[in-house]
């Protein structure tokens, strides 16, 4: 197996993993690059951009265990980032034996950084686009903003995932009214698939992220290339920016300006690839920003 398909490829599968069936789709030729969804994302969330990438990478996009089509086996326990980060190491072992590039946003972007830290030989670029990551802030910040992600959770068990949305979104840095978007681009339907990966996120991945930590000293040494990103709209005092800038001065590297806010990935799929294209071309010691 190798990371270069030479012909269109375009296809969907399903794996199975300890307590789950894990449901991913394939788009494009050329090196492989993951992409780890954010929030309710599955693998159908970001279309735009995939249909952008894969005119140059084959693109592997998957749903997390819980959502759309990947059906949870167990019941009454909530799967940690470390799970999830298996999931992935799964995934790639079936269709390839190389070093993959990474797109992670936000919860995507903290199991790409489980990657780097437990199992580096699987990664050779990660862009992490504002980590969904606490454990990257100092005690004061990681503790507040840990009370706002709780507070999300509290709204919605007592309330629901609808009224849970509205302090989500500002936890995030999210104005769903007031986004901006590149032309033709329009907002995704909020259906009833949309609407249980909402609630299965609220109810448990809110967990995962809360309860979640890495080693920091691990974290520094992995040889994976990571590009820490943050969108150029998404404001600087929500928890997801702060996590992008402790993470770029934890590696050392500076954190590059994606178009676009925390989803900048929908909002702006022509410039967020173009983007992306710039930095898996750019040699390893060049500095883009």
């Amino acid at each position: 197996m190798n990371t270069m398909y030479s012909e269109y490829s375009e296809y969907s599968d399903t794996l199975e993993a300890p307590g789950a069936d894990l449901y991913y789709e394939v788009h494009g030729s050329g090196p492989l690059l993951l992409i780890g969804q954010s929030g309710e994302g599955d693998a159908r969330r970001s279309a735009g951009l995939v249909g952008q990438l894969a005119r140059d990478f084959t693109v592997v996009t998957y749903d997390r265990r819980g959502l759309s089509r990947s059906i949870v086996r167990e019941t009454g326990r909530t799967a940690s980032l470390a799970r999830h980060a298996d999931d992935v190491r799964r995934l790639l072992a079936t269709l390839t034996d190389e070093p993959v590039r990474m797109l992670g946003c936000s919860m995507g972007a903290a199991i790409g950084l489980h990657l780097a830290v437990r199992h580096p030989g699987l990664l050779h670029t990660l862009i992490a686009h504002e980590p969904a990551a606490p454990w990257l802030l100092a005690a004061a910040d990681r503790a507040h903003h840990l009370g706002e992600l709780e507070h999300c959770q509290q709204v919605f068990a007592e309330r629901g995932w609808r009224a849970a949305l509205a302090p989500m979104v500002r936890t995030l840095g999210i104005d769903p009214e007031a986004q901006e978007r590149e032309p033709g681009v329009t907002a995704p339907a909020l259906g009833p698939e949309r609407a249980a990966n909402f609630e299965y996120f609220l109810e448990n991945d809110f967990t995962a992220v809360r309860d979640d930590h890495l080693d920091v000293a691990r974290l520094r040494r992995s040889p994976v290339r990571i590009v820490p990103a943050c969108g150029r709209t998404t404001a600087t005092h929500v928890f997801d920016y702060k996590c992008a800038r402790e993470l770029g001065a934890l590696r050392g590297v500076p954190v590059v300006e994606f178009p676009g806010g925390h989803n900048g990935n929908l909002t702006h799929p022509v410039g967020y690839a173009a983007k992306m294209r710039e930095i898996l071309d750019a040699d390893p010691g060049d500095s883009v920003r």
